[in-house]
Protein backbone atom coordinates (compact mmCIF):
# COMPACT_ATOMS: atom_id res chain seq x y z
CA UNK A 1 0.00 0.00 0.00
CA UNK A 2 1.21 3.37 -0.92
CA UNK A 3 -0.07 6.02 1.73
CA UNK A 4 -0.83 9.57 1.31
CA UNK A 5 2.65 10.83 3.00
CA UNK A 6 5.10 12.22 0.15
CA UNK A 7 8.26 9.83 -0.13
CA UNK A 8 11.04 11.31 -2.54
CA UNK A 9 11.17 8.01 -4.76
CA UNK A 10 7.62 7.88 -5.64
CA UNK A 11 7.07 10.74 -8.27
CA UNK A 12 4.38 11.09 -10.29
CA UNK A 13 5.51 9.41 -13.35
CA UNK A 14 5.22 6.03 -10.78
CA UNK A 15 1.63 6.70 -11.00
CA UNK A 16 1.02 7.51 -14.46
CA UNK A 17 -0.98 4.59 -16.13
CA UNK A 18 0.92 2.12 -17.80
CA UNK A 19 -1.40 1.13 -20.32
CA UNK A 20 -0.16 -0.21 -23.94
CA UNK A 21 0.28 2.77 -26.28
CA UNK A 22 0.49 1.22 -29.96
CA UNK A 23 2.60 2.15 -32.62
CA UNK A 24 0.87 4.85 -35.22
CA UNK A 25 0.16 1.75 -37.52
CA UNK A 26 -1.26 -0.05 -34.67
CA UNK A 27 -3.25 2.92 -33.61
CA UNK A 28 -4.40 3.70 -37.18
CA UNK A 29 -5.88 -0.22 -37.09
CA UNK A 30 -7.57 0.43 -34.43
CA UNK A 31 -9.38 3.35 -35.38
CA UNK A 32 -10.58 2.39 -38.50
CA UNK A 33 -11.38 -1.09 -36.60
CA UNK A 34 -13.40 1.05 -34.63
CA UNK A 35 -15.33 2.87 -37.16
CA UNK A 36 -16.06 0.10 -39.02
CA UNK A 37 -17.29 -1.48 -35.83
CA UNK A 38 -19.70 1.56 -35.81
CA UNK A 39 -20.83 1.10 -39.00
CA UNK A 40 -21.41 -2.56 -38.59
CA UNK A 41 -23.41 -2.53 -35.52
CA UNK A 42 -25.32 0.55 -36.66
CA UNK A 43 -26.42 -1.54 -39.62
CA UNK A 44 -26.99 -5.05 -37.89
CA UNK A 45 -29.42 -3.03 -35.22
CA UNK A 46 -32.06 -2.21 -37.64
CA UNK A 47 -34.21 -5.25 -37.02
CA UNK A 48 -33.77 -4.45 -33.09
CA UNK A 49 -34.52 -0.67 -33.11
CA UNK A 50 -37.87 -2.47 -34.78
CA UNK A 51 -38.45 -4.43 -31.76
CA UNK A 52 -37.31 -2.66 -28.99
CA UNK A 53 -38.03 0.88 -28.09
CA UNK A 54 -35.18 3.01 -29.18
CA UNK A 55 -34.70 4.64 -24.97
CA UNK A 56 -35.05 1.05 -23.60
CA UNK A 57 -32.69 -0.68 -26.46
CA UNK A 58 -29.68 2.23 -25.50
CA UNK A 59 -30.49 1.10 -21.75
CA UNK A 60 -30.19 -2.08 -22.63
CA UNK A 61 -26.70 -1.58 -24.71
CA UNK A 62 -25.18 0.36 -21.57
CA UNK A 63 -26.55 -2.47 -19.00
CA UNK A 64 -24.24 -5.23 -21.27
CA UNK A 65 -21.41 -2.86 -21.34
CA UNK A 66 -21.90 -2.41 -18.16
CA UNK A 67 -21.75 -6.08 -16.84
CA UNK A 68 -18.95 -7.35 -19.67
CA UNK A 69 -16.39 -4.10 -18.03
CA UNK A 70 -17.46 -4.35 -14.53
CA UNK A 71 -13.47 -5.61 -13.52
CA UNK A 72 -12.44 -2.96 -15.55
CA UNK A 73 -14.04 -0.13 -13.25
CA UNK A 74 -11.10 -0.30 -10.70
CA UNK A 75 -8.56 2.27 -10.61
CA UNK A 76 -5.04 0.89 -11.17
CA UNK A 77 -1.83 1.99 -8.39
CA UNK A 78 -0.40 3.16 -11.39
CA UNK A 79 -2.98 6.37 -12.10
CA UNK A 80 -2.98 9.15 -10.20
CA UNK A 81 -6.02 10.23 -8.59
CA UNK A 82 -8.42 12.14 -10.89
CA UNK A 83 -8.69 15.48 -10.62
CA UNK A 84 -11.97 18.32 -10.38
CA UNK A 85 -11.32 19.06 -13.95
CA UNK A 86 -11.06 15.35 -15.13
CA UNK A 87 -14.00 14.12 -13.54
CA UNK A 88 -15.79 16.63 -15.45
CA UNK A 89 -14.46 16.11 -18.65
CA UNK A 90 -15.46 11.97 -17.84
CA UNK A 91 -19.23 12.96 -17.32
CA UNK A 92 -18.90 14.79 -20.52
CA UNK A 93 -17.27 12.23 -22.62
CA UNK A 94 -20.79 9.82 -21.58
CA UNK A 95 -23.54 12.82 -21.33
CA UNK A 96 -22.38 14.55 -24.81
CA UNK A 97 -20.97 11.53 -26.98
CA UNK A 98 -23.46 8.55 -25.45
CA UNK A 99 -26.60 10.26 -23.69
CA UNK A 100 -27.61 13.51 -25.76
CA UNK A 101 -25.87 12.39 -28.90
CA UNK A 102 -28.26 9.22 -29.20
CA UNK A 103 -30.98 12.16 -28.07
CA UNK A 104 -30.40 14.17 -31.31
CA UNK A 105 -29.40 11.73 -33.60
CA UNK A 106 -32.36 9.97 -33.16
CA UNK A 107 -34.62 12.45 -32.77
CA UNK A 108 -32.73 14.59 -35.72
CA UNK A 109 -33.07 11.56 -38.18
CA UNK A 110 -36.97 11.13 -37.28
CA UNK A 111 -37.96 15.30 -38.77
CA UNK A 112 -35.54 15.64 -41.55
CA UNK A 113 -34.60 13.26 -44.95
CA UNK A 114 -31.52 10.74 -44.84
CA UNK A 115 -29.84 12.49 -47.68
CA UNK A 116 -30.14 15.75 -45.79
CA UNK A 117 -29.02 14.16 -42.48
CA UNK A 118 -25.63 12.21 -44.03
CA UNK A 119 -24.70 15.22 -45.78
CA UNK A 120 -24.58 17.02 -42.35
CA UNK A 121 -22.94 13.87 -40.88
CA UNK A 122 -19.89 13.86 -43.32
CA UNK A 123 -18.70 17.37 -41.48
CA UNK A 124 -17.73 15.51 -38.72
CA UNK A 125 -13.69 15.39 -39.51
CA UNK A 126 -14.18 18.82 -39.84
CA UNK A 127 -15.34 19.91 -37.09
CA UNK A 128 -13.06 17.42 -35.11
CA UNK A 129 -10.18 19.09 -36.29
CA UNK A 130 -11.69 22.31 -35.75
CA UNK A 131 -11.79 21.51 -32.04
CA UNK A 132 -8.91 19.78 -31.56
CA UNK A 133 -7.28 23.29 -33.09
CA UNK A 134 -9.43 25.07 -30.78
CA UNK A 135 -9.45 23.39 -27.39
CA UNK A 136 -6.43 20.94 -27.71
CA UNK A 137 -4.06 23.69 -29.74
CA UNK A 138 -3.27 20.48 -32.28
CA UNK A 139 -1.05 22.07 -35.77
CA UNK A 140 -3.54 20.60 -38.30
CA UNK A 141 -1.74 20.84 -41.52
CA UNK A 142 -2.65 20.77 -45.79
CA UNK A 143 -2.86 16.87 -45.42
CA UNK A 144 -5.26 16.58 -42.76
CA UNK A 145 -7.34 19.85 -43.99
CA UNK A 146 -7.30 17.30 -47.47
CA UNK A 147 -8.09 14.25 -45.94
CA UNK A 148 -11.21 15.83 -44.05
CA UNK A 149 -12.30 17.48 -47.76
CA UNK A 150 -11.81 13.76 -48.86
CA UNK A 151 -13.80 12.49 -45.88
CA UNK A 152 -16.63 14.87 -46.59
CA UNK A 153 -16.71 14.07 -50.13
CA UNK A 154 -16.90 10.45 -49.61
CA UNK A 155 -19.68 10.90 -46.93
CA UNK A 156 -22.35 13.23 -49.46
CA UNK A 157 -21.76 10.83 -52.15
CA UNK A 158 -22.59 8.02 -50.29
CA UNK A 159 -25.89 9.85 -48.57
CA UNK A 160 -26.95 11.19 -52.16
CA UNK A 161 -26.71 7.30 -53.57
CA UNK A 162 -29.12 6.38 -51.13
CA UNK A 163 -32.70 6.63 -52.28
CA UNK A 164 -34.18 9.83 -51.44
CA UNK A 165 -37.31 10.14 -48.99
CA UNK A 166 -39.13 13.18 -49.37
CA UNK A 167 -40.12 14.46 -46.54
CA UNK A 168 -43.99 15.81 -46.64
CA UNK A 169 -46.30 17.34 -44.11
CA UNK A 170 -45.37 17.76 -40.77
CA UNK A 171 -41.86 16.18 -41.23
CA UNK A 172 -40.84 18.78 -44.02
CA UNK A 173 -42.68 21.70 -41.51
CA UNK A 174 -40.22 20.31 -39.10
CA UNK A 175 -36.89 19.28 -41.37
CA UNK A 176 -34.99 22.55 -40.38
CA UNK A 177 -35.12 21.80 -36.29
CA UNK A 178 -33.90 17.93 -37.43
CA UNK A 179 -30.97 19.58 -39.53
CA UNK A 180 -29.81 21.78 -36.48
CA UNK A 181 -30.21 18.61 -34.09
CA UNK A 182 -28.59 16.32 -36.49
CA UNK A 183 -25.45 19.08 -36.49
CA UNK A 184 -26.05 19.03 -32.74
CA UNK A 185 -25.29 15.60 -33.06
CA UNK A 186 -21.94 15.96 -34.95
CA UNK A 187 -20.74 18.74 -32.16
CA UNK A 188 -21.42 15.62 -29.64
CA UNK A 189 -19.60 13.46 -31.72
CA UNK A 190 -16.35 16.00 -32.12
CA UNK A 191 -16.41 16.38 -28.35
CA UNK A 192 -16.22 13.37 -28.12
CA UNK A 193 -12.98 12.93 -29.77
CA UNK A 194 -11.71 15.70 -28.18
CA UNK A 195 -12.18 15.37 -24.75
CA UNK A 196 -11.24 11.19 -25.47
CA UNK A 197 -7.86 12.94 -26.72
CA UNK A 198 -7.39 14.26 -23.29
CA UNK A 199 -8.78 11.52 -20.71
CA UNK A 200 -5.68 9.29 -22.54
CA UNK A 201 -3.47 10.88 -20.62
CA UNK A 202 -4.50 10.55 -17.61
CA UNK A 203 -6.53 6.97 -17.51
CA UNK A 204 -6.27 4.00 -19.59
CA UNK A 205 -8.39 3.20 -22.71
CA UNK A 206 -10.15 0.32 -20.11
CA UNK A 207 -10.84 2.60 -17.35
CA UNK A 208 -12.12 5.55 -19.67
CA UNK A 209 -14.68 2.43 -21.71
CA UNK A 210 -15.74 1.26 -18.27
CA UNK A 211 -16.72 4.43 -16.28
CA UNK A 212 -18.20 6.56 -19.48
CA UNK A 213 -20.61 3.82 -20.22
CA UNK A 214 -21.10 3.34 -16.43
CA UNK A 215 -22.70 7.17 -16.61
CA UNK A 216 -24.56 6.27 -19.75
CA UNK A 217 -26.31 3.70 -18.32
CA UNK A 218 -27.01 5.74 -15.15
CA UNK A 219 -28.31 8.54 -17.54
CA UNK A 220 -30.23 6.84 -19.54
CA UNK A 221 -32.08 4.87 -16.82
CA UNK A 222 -34.68 6.72 -16.39
CA UNK A 223 -35.85 7.08 -20.24
CA UNK A 224 -34.67 3.52 -19.89
CA UNK A 225 -37.25 2.36 -17.41
CA UNK A 226 -40.15 4.28 -19.00
CA UNK A 227 -39.87 2.97 -22.07
CA UNK A 228 -39.68 -0.82 -20.73
CA UNK A 229 -43.02 -0.01 -19.27
CA UNK A 230 -45.56 -2.70 -20.88
CA UNK A 231 -42.84 -4.13 -22.98
CA UNK A 232 -43.72 -7.96 -23.89
CA UNK A 233 -39.99 -9.53 -22.99
CA UNK A 234 -41.09 -13.18 -23.83
CA UNK A 235 -42.11 -12.04 -27.46
CA UNK A 236 -38.37 -11.40 -28.24
CA UNK A 237 -36.86 -14.52 -30.14
CA UNK A 238 -33.64 -15.95 -29.06
CA UNK A 239 -32.13 -14.73 -32.29
CA UNK A 240 -32.89 -11.34 -31.31
CA UNK A 241 -30.96 -11.58 -27.77
CA UNK A 242 -27.68 -12.91 -29.53
CA UNK A 243 -28.22 -9.65 -31.44
CA UNK A 244 -28.70 -7.56 -28.60
CA UNK A 245 -25.99 -8.76 -26.59
CA UNK A 246 -23.37 -8.22 -29.66
CA UNK A 247 -25.16 -4.62 -30.20
CA UNK A 248 -24.10 -4.36 -26.59
CA UNK A 249 -20.74 -5.36 -26.48
CA UNK A 250 -19.77 -3.73 -29.86
CA UNK A 251 -21.36 -0.51 -29.17
CA UNK A 252 -20.53 0.30 -25.40
CA UNK A 253 -16.99 -2.03 -24.82
CA UNK A 254 -14.83 -2.68 -28.79
CA UNK A 255 -15.70 0.35 -30.19
CA UNK A 256 -14.66 2.72 -27.60
CA UNK A 257 -11.60 0.70 -26.42
CA UNK A 258 -10.69 0.51 -30.23
CA UNK A 259 -11.00 4.26 -30.57
CA UNK A 260 -9.56 5.13 -27.12
CA UNK A 261 -6.16 2.98 -27.70
CA UNK A 262 -5.54 4.26 -31.11
CA UNK A 263 -6.39 7.74 -29.83
CA UNK A 264 -3.17 7.12 -27.56
CA UNK A 265 -0.85 7.83 -30.40
CA UNK A 266 -3.09 9.85 -32.85
CA UNK A 267 -3.89 13.26 -32.45
CA UNK A 268 -7.40 14.09 -32.43
CA UNK A 269 -7.54 15.86 -35.91
CA UNK A 270 -6.03 12.79 -37.61
CA UNK A 271 -8.24 9.97 -35.60
CA UNK A 272 -11.37 12.43 -37.19
CA UNK A 273 -10.66 11.22 -40.69
CA UNK A 274 -11.33 7.66 -39.85
CA UNK A 275 -15.11 8.71 -38.80
CA UNK A 276 -15.61 8.08 -43.05
CA UNK A 277 -15.33 4.36 -41.79
CA UNK A 278 -18.82 4.67 -40.02
CA UNK A 279 -21.28 4.80 -43.42
CA UNK A 280 -18.13 3.23 -45.75
CA UNK A 281 -18.58 0.03 -43.21
CA UNK A 282 -22.80 0.60 -42.91
CA UNK A 283 -23.06 0.29 -46.64
CA UNK A 284 -20.88 -2.93 -47.27
CA UNK A 285 -22.79 -4.78 -44.13
CA UNK A 286 -26.24 -3.40 -46.47
CA UNK A 287 -24.52 -5.12 -49.50
CA UNK A 288 -23.12 -7.85 -47.97
CA UNK A 289 -25.61 -8.86 -45.21
CA UNK A 290 -28.57 -7.18 -46.36
CA UNK A 291 -29.00 -8.08 -49.79
CA UNK A 292 -29.01 -4.59 -50.63
CA UNK A 293 -27.61 -3.30 -53.85
CA UNK A 294 -24.26 -1.68 -54.73
CA UNK A 295 -24.02 1.96 -56.93
CA UNK A 296 -21.13 3.47 -59.11
CA UNK A 297 -21.43 6.41 -56.87
CA UNK A 298 -21.06 4.41 -54.02
CA UNK A 299 -18.00 2.36 -55.07
CA UNK A 300 -16.13 6.31 -56.26
CA UNK A 301 -17.36 7.46 -52.56
CA UNK A 302 -15.76 4.12 -51.16
CA UNK A 303 -12.31 5.35 -53.49
CA UNK A 304 -12.71 9.13 -52.14
CA UNK A 305 -13.20 8.39 -48.74
CA UNK A 306 -10.00 5.38 -48.60
CA UNK A 307 -7.59 8.44 -50.75
CA UNK A 308 -8.68 10.64 -47.35
CA UNK A 309 -7.38 7.74 -44.85
CA UNK A 310 -4.57 7.37 -46.97
CA UNK A 311 -3.49 11.09 -47.34
CA UNK A 312 -4.24 10.80 -43.59
CA UNK A 313 -1.94 8.39 -42.69
CA UNK A 314 0.81 7.84 -45.47
CA UNK A 315 3.83 9.62 -44.01
CA UNK A 316 4.78 12.36 -46.50
CA UNK A 317 8.59 13.49 -47.63
CA UNK A 318 9.00 15.75 -44.16
CA UNK A 319 8.37 12.81 -41.95
CA UNK A 320 10.83 10.52 -43.49
CA UNK A 321 13.20 13.63 -43.66
CA UNK A 322 12.75 13.29 -40.01
CA UNK A 323 13.07 10.27 -39.29
CA UNK A 324 16.38 10.15 -41.26
CA UNK A 325 17.92 13.35 -39.29
CA UNK A 326 16.70 11.49 -36.00
CA UNK A 327 19.00 7.87 -36.88
CA UNK A 328 21.78 10.33 -37.62
CA UNK A 329 21.82 12.14 -34.67
CA UNK A 330 21.60 8.37 -32.68
CA UNK A 331 23.24 6.09 -34.61
CA UNK A 332 20.22 4.09 -33.74
CA UNK A 333 16.96 2.39 -35.45
CA UNK A 334 13.81 4.20 -33.83
CA UNK A 335 11.47 2.14 -32.67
Amino acid sequence: MVDSVYHPCLTKQHFRPMSYAPSRPVAYGCLALSMSLVGSYVALSKPLAIIFPVFLLAWLRFGIGGLAMVHWLKKPPTELPLSWQMKKLVFLESFLGNFLFTICMITGVSMTSAVSAGVIMATIPAVIALMSWIFLKERIGLRIWGAVACGALGIGLLSLAKSPHAATGAVQENAWIGNLLVFAAVVCEASYAVIGKKLTTVMSPKRISSVINLWGFILMTPLGLYAMQGFDFTAVTPGMWMLLVFYGLAASVWTVWLWMTGLKSVPAAQAGVFTVMLPVSAAVVGVVVLGESLTGIQLIAFAVSLAGILLATVPGRSAFARRDARRGQSGDEPI
